[in-house]
């Protein structure tokens, strides 16, 4: 029996997991799940994040953790947000963030005359260094002459097995094994530096993948203007952060955007894209599909594959048929859209 924990967080986090929760019910798999409060309320409450032992009880007992979002205007600075999921993305060293850019149907893209065939490629995107590693400070802190200081933190182990990761993906799963780097070494000579010479490497390793290197806003262009160029992207961490939002724009949404924050062999984390949304929480008109199509990354992350391909048509579907929430151009609501995901289901099983 595979464990998986259940991390519902905050606004509209509660109620897409909610859903995705009875999508995997619909599947009847061996699994079980474990609900835990880490959020905002419990913050309030206790002043505490994630309680003593969180990560080590996450580490040994869990197969995966199924997250949905966490931020609440109520906690200044959201600062458990912080402490809650860079938290689990550093301390149970989740590197790969991987995040899908796939179009279902061409009228939820604003790229001109693209099809779903155009625009199908995965991002990979370093998880636990760049200027997300939280090195720095702040001297004479509010005042004229305040120096604030993030340092963008690149080590050779960190880029290479991001890299790896990214070329044995490319070696195995895509199509037309293509693979581009993406960086910022001409202006950042020496941390991405760093990466052009792990890149240069790893590359002699993988003859047969069609690999290249592209500047970040080459990247970011030609993402729009051809986007079918792409299999894998790999990238650092602020760079994957930023594209992989553009990928979900060109792709119909965030609120289609799944993503795995993953540790081969180990627990690992998946979640929807989106955030919170605080303005939205509570009125029942949240997407589900990114929670839902996080549930197939999580599913086939444990090994049943089959259930994840299912769930990935059956979303695929709704799409299709319009029976999609008011972010994607339809008329339902959260519950609505997660029950035509679940008809989809019943239809092939």
């Amino acid at each position: 029996m595979k464990r998986i924990a259940v991390i519902p967080g905050d606004g509209i986090g509660v109620e897409v997991t909610r859903e995705a929760l009875r999508v995997l019910a619909a599947l009847d798999l061996d699994v079980a799940t474990q609900h835990f409060d880490w959020g905002a309320d419990r913050f309030l409450a206790t002043g505490v994040a994630l309680p003593p032992g969180a990560i080590e009880d996450l580490a040994a007992n869990f197969d995966a953790i199924l997250f949905g979002a966490v931020g609440d205007p109520r906690v200044p600075g959201n600062v458990h947000a912080r402490d809650i999921l860079l938290a689990l993305r550093f301390r149970l060293d989740l590197y790969i963030n991987l995040r899908p850019v796939k179009l279902l149907d061409e009228k939820l893209t604003p790229l001109k005359g693209r099809a779903p065939a155009d625009v199908d490629f995965v991002v990979f995107r370093e998880n636990t260094e760049g200027l997300y590693a939280g090195v720095g400070g702040c001297f004479k802190q509010g005042t004229p002459d305040e120096v604030a200081i993030n340092e963008d933190l690149n080590t050779r182990k960190g880029v290479d097995r991001i890299l790896r990761a990214a070329f044995e993906w490319a070696l195995h799963r895509s199509k037309r094994r293509r693979l581009c780097m993406t960086d910022k070494a001409n202006a950042l000579e020496y941390a991405h530096g760093l990466w052009r010479r792990a890149f240069a490497a790893m590359q002699e390793q993988y003859p047969t993948v069609e690999a290249r290197a592209l500047y970040v806003d080459v990247c970011a262009m030609e993402m729009v203007r051809a986007p079918d160029a792409f299999d894998v992207i790999v990238t650092s961490n602020m760079f994957g952060d930023i594209l992989t939002d553009l990928g979900a724009a060109i792709a119909g949404g965030l609120g289609l955007a799944a993503s795995g924050n993953i540790h081969p062999g180990r627990v690992s984390l998946f979640e929807p894209v989106h955030g919170s949304a605080p303005d939205i929480a509570g009125k029942g008109v949240a997407n589900p599909l990114g929670s839902i199509l996080s549930l197939a990354m999580l599913l086939e992350h444990v090994g049943e594959v089959e259930a994840a391909r299912r769930v990935e048509a059956a979303v695929a579907r709704c799409v299709a048929e319009g029976r999609v929430t008011r972010d994607l151009g339809g008329s339902l609501s959260t519950v609505e859209c997660a029950d035509g995901v679940i008809d989809g289901l019943r239809a092939t099983s």
